[in-house]
């Protein structure tokens, strides 16, 4: 298993893309993740906290009230074209030797492993088959970097059509963050 980051995230036909890269690689691994999912992560990516627990955030809270925690979430493999991730959880009865492993979607387990700031792994197999050299992404990066933010004002504009204008509220504020943090 290789620790790795998320490299960048950007927008594809029918959702997103995560790069995972396998740190001192220079390859990436593209998994494809919903709109919502996608949401979340750049949420707690950029430290936008919110006036209510998203789902991961509920995950999370939910544990510490009984005692565990995520220590790593695992991209462990892949089969007919789905990636397969574990999140692995100690205390209470669960130590670092005999550990809960729980079965996960990679998106979610991105998502709470952003939250905890615990490490990502990703299996080496999965990396032969899946990853990418970065130098392809290049290209990628800087057409979404020329369309930054399309993805949230396309989810704000959704939620105000929809009239769910605390989920409109909270997009608006992550955009503005994210256009401050830009500026400096």
């Amino acid at each position: 298993m290789f620790i790795s980051d998320i490299w960048s995230i950007f927008k594809v036909r029918h959702g997103s893309a995560v790069l995972l890269k396998p740190r001192n690689m220079d390859s990436a691994v593209p998994i494809f993740i919903g709109t919502l999912e996608t949401q979340s992560i750049l949420i707690a990516r950029e430290g936008v906290s919110l006036s209510r627990p998203m789902t991961h955030d509920l995950f999370l809270n939910m544990l510490s009230h009984v005692n565990l925690s995520v220590k790593r979430v695992e991209i462990f493999d892949i089969k007919d074209d789905t990636f397969h991730a574990r999140m692995i959880i100690t205390g209470g009865e669960y130590s670092n030797d005999k550990p809960l492993v729980l079965d996960s979607r990679p998106s979610d387990a991105l998502a709470i492993a952003i939250r905890k700031k615990c490490p990502i792994l990703i299996a080496a197999s999965v990396i032969e088959q899946t990853g990418i050299p970065l130098e392809e992404f290049l290209g990628t990066l800087e057409e979404e970097e020329n369309h930054k933010y399309k993805s949230l004002f396309d989810q704000l504009d959704q939620a105000v059509a929809e009239e769910e204008y605390e989920q409109a509220a909270e997009i608006r504020d992550l955009i503005k963050k994210l256009e401050s943090d830009t500026d400096d």
